[in-house]
Parts: C-alpha cells; structure tokens; sequence
C-alpha cells in the first residue's frame, strides 16, 4: 500500500476544505485526482505531502505516518506543485544538482533525470530562459531525482500546448510503470490516456473512486441529454428504474446518467407526459469520462 488515507478533515478557520476523506492507492497504480476548483485536491496532497498538516484523521504514505515522521515521508515522495516553484537565475544542471544534494542523491542522477526527461537539448540554459513546457521537465526531474516511490504531480500540464501535452502524458505512463502516480488535473483526456483509476472529489468529499475503463461507460453506462419545456423535479426523474444520477444544467436541461442495460428513454417520454410536460429534445450517447464528471460534480 502507496498511499493510505482515512478519515482526514482539515479546517481552514471555520471553512472546512475537507471531509473525512478516505481512500488507498496500491503500488504502481496512476491515479487521476478530480475535481473542480476549490474541491480540495490541492489541500489533500499536500497534506500527503507533509507540507501542511490535517485538522483530523490519519495518512500514511509507505506505510509511514505523515504526521508522527514527515521526513521520513518526504525522502519517499516526489512532488510537483500545481505553480511549479523553480530558481529561475540558475542552470538546469546546476539546480538538478542543487536538488540532488539535498536529497542526498548521487550526481549521477542529474545526468539521468536530463537524459529521462528530455531536458537534454536545453540543459545549458537558465531556467528563465526555459518554455513553459521545459520547466515543468524540470520540474519532473527534481520531483524523481532521489527516486521516490510515489510522485504526487498537482495540475502537471496546466499552459502546454499541444505538441508539449503529448510528450509530458508520455513521461507520466513511462513513470508509472515503475512508481505509484497520483496527479490531478482538469484535462479529461489525461486521465483516460495515463491513469487506471478515478477518484473525484467534491465539496471536500469522495464523489466516486472506480477504475478509469468503468468510469468510461465499460460497465454500460449511458448519458441522456434531454431539454423540458420546463424545469422538472429531478428527485423524480432519479426514481426511474435504470437512473444513476440526474445533473440539472439549467432551465428544463438535464443531463440523466442511466444503465445501458435498460434504454430509459421510453421512460422519460412517459414521465414528460404524465407530468404535463413537452421535451424540446433528446440525444442519447454513451457516457464520456467528462459528461460523468460534469454529473457528479454538478457542473454546468
């Protein structure tokens, strides 16, 4: 077991950023941590991290107790913050070796960590002069240069473009065939090209945590993307046999998540016209890891 996490709640003042949450990662897994802005995933991993302390509840990463020996967690974990902090005035080889000897890592390191990450053709530069795209290598190499057993990478590819987006998915597959890998991220696609597993969080809270291919519909789930002339009550709608969960988008637009196994559309028909209703339109398609994400989280 990577990461054990049970029951933690922190407190800013009288806001709460989390709620007991709870879940484990298992060695060698690359986990997808959603959720939208101000969920708490930012605060959940740096609480893994050691940087800053739970309100209540216990996390343990490689069987250490973050808060009993911080360190100790530190000396096992890479982590790459959400605004990757970097000393802008000093060589890429230069600060990789920094970063090495604080870590006690060998030198030899530097020269694999530029070789890893593809930092190579720009390792004589400033870290200043660096794209966007190179510093988040950067990045990634220091987060890896002591060799840690699990990498906690928060928004790693947030301002890449498109060419650079392919070639860090690449590096985070490659890395998580040798560590366990929990980053987070708003790009859907992301997750369904490197993680295995989704955990979304909401409000502070675990809204789900299933493998990527179920989250992905493998099980037969199904989106119905239906427009009333009018609001309905959704707490109705979710007491059709074969509903998961109904999103209200806006004004008579909701978005049902339902078993493929039963094609609910006959169903809602009916429920439109027994309660006096005339649907606008209705398009049915098989549920995407966004649309799912978009119905637990309750985005418009």
């Amino acid at each position: 077991m990577s990461i054990h996490v049970s029951n933690v709640t922190k407190l800013y003042g009288e806001q709460k950023a989390l709620n007991e949450v709870s879940f484990k990662v298992n060695s060698g897994e690359v986990i997808g941590f959603l959720g939208p802005n101000g969920a708490g995933k930012s605060t959940m991993m740096k609480i893994i991290t050691g940087y800053i302390p739970q309100s209540s509840g216990t996390v343990e990463v490689c069987g250490i107790d973050v808060r009993e020996d911080s360190l100790a967690v530190r000396k096992k974990v890479g982590y790459l913050p959400e605004h990757n902090p970097l000393y802008t005035d000093m060589y890429v080889r230069e600060y990789l070796a920094f970063v090495a000897g604080v870590h006690g890592a060998s030198k030899s390191k530097v020269d694999e960590m530029i070789e890893k990450t593809g930092l190579t053709p720009e390792s004589h530069k400033r870290i200043g002069e660096l794209s966007k795209g190179y510093r988040q290598r950067v990045g990634l190499a220091q987060a890896m240069i002591h060799d840690p057993e699990v990498l906690i990478l928060d928004e790693p590819t947030t301002g890449l473009d498109p060419n650079q987006l392919v070639d860090i998915r690449k590096l985070i597959r490659e890395i998580g065939k040798e560590k366990t890998v929990m980053l987070s991220t708003h790009i859907m696609q992301e997750v369904e090209a490197v993680c295995d597993r989704v955990i979304i969080i909401n409000k502070g809270e675990i809204a789900t945590d299933k493998k990527t291919t179920e989250m992905q519909g493998s099980e037969g789930t199904v989106i119905l993307n239906v427009e009333f002339d009018e609001p309905v009550s959704a707490s109705a709608l979710k007491k059709i046999a074969g509903v998961k969960r109904v999103q209200h988008v806006e004004g008579g637009h909701y978005l049902i998540e339902a078993s493929e196994a039963r094609d609910v559309r006959s169903d809602v028909f009916k429920f439109a016209v027994d309660h006096g209703r005339f649907i606008l339109q209705s398009h049915q398609e098989k549920a995407k890891l966004e649309d799912i994400f978009r119905s637990i989280t309750g985005q418009k």
